[in-house]
């Protein structure tokens, strides 16, 4: 089994940052691509930003400018930066990951969510 958990989410004023974190754990073979998603009410849930396992990056056109992914392949954690934050970017934020299990598995677990949300 794996599993995923995100720390970092909060209460900030428009303006302001936020560093997300989702740590993997459990039987880890190799973890390919990582990411960011957000549901906000109402709302589908909708992908934020993606790193692939070689390091390239890619961004919702909402969040480019403002938002930077990155991971720590040592420690299975993926990063989301969260700058200039808007109060359109409440939402509860989700990590995802693809990821090769010791029985040579792919299993694509989602974390449970951390609730982000950003006053006027």
């Amino acid at each position: 089994q794996v599993q995923l958990v995100e720390s970092g989410g909060g209460l900030v004023q428009a303006g302001g940052s936020l560093r997300l974190s989702c740590a993997a754990s459990g039987s880890i073979f190799s973890i390919n691509a990582m990411g960011w998603y957000r549901q906000a009410p109402g709302k589908q849930r909708e992908l934020v930003a993606g790193i692939s396992g070689s390091g390239r990056t890619n961004y919702a056109d909402s969040v480019k400018g403002r938002f930077t992914i990155s991971r720590n392949n040592a420690k299975n954690t993926v990063y989301l930066q969260m700058n200039s934050l808007k109060p359109e970017d409440t939402a509860v934020y989700y990590c995802n990951a693809d990821v090769v299990t010791y029985s040579y598995t792919a299993v694509h677990p989602w974390g449970s969510g951390t609730q982000v949300t950003v006053s006027a």
